[in-house]
């Protein structure tokens, strides 16, 4: 079942650069979710990502960690906007969306995990 928000719930999801991003999962232990399908994260991805694709993201999401900082990338920011909000719709608080998703954090020549 696909993840359903309300398009004004936008606005309540802080965007983060890739950049911060990186820097909290290197000093705050931040979660950082991939959203994109399967065969889109095995071309390449932030290192340290963990993928749950937004098509099945609703039957996943409980697999991510209860604590810290949440934060959600996809190709170029779209698909991880409407898995945050569904995050903060079930409550979680420190959500927060990358801004220009794995296009943004390549171009910034942040670490990421290729097929070998």
């Amino acid at each position: 079942m696909p993840v359903h928000y309300l398009p004004g719930d936008a606005r309540s999801i802080p965007g983060i650069s890739p950049a911060e991003a990186w820097q909290r999962m290197q000093d705050e232990g931040a979660t950082l979710i991939d959203v994109r399908e399967p065969e889109e994260f095995a071309e390449g991805h932030a290192e340290g990502a963990v993928s749950i694709p937004l098509s099945v993201f609703r039957e996943r999401h409980q697999e991510i960690p209860p604590d810290g900082d949440l934060l959600v990338i996809c190709h170029v920011g779209q698909r991880s906007l409407m898995a945050a909000i569904f995050l903060r719709n079930q409550g979680r608080e420190h959500v927060f969306n990358v801004d220009g998703g794995t296009d943004s954090w390549e171009a910034m020549r942040l670490p990421m995990q290729y097929p070998s």
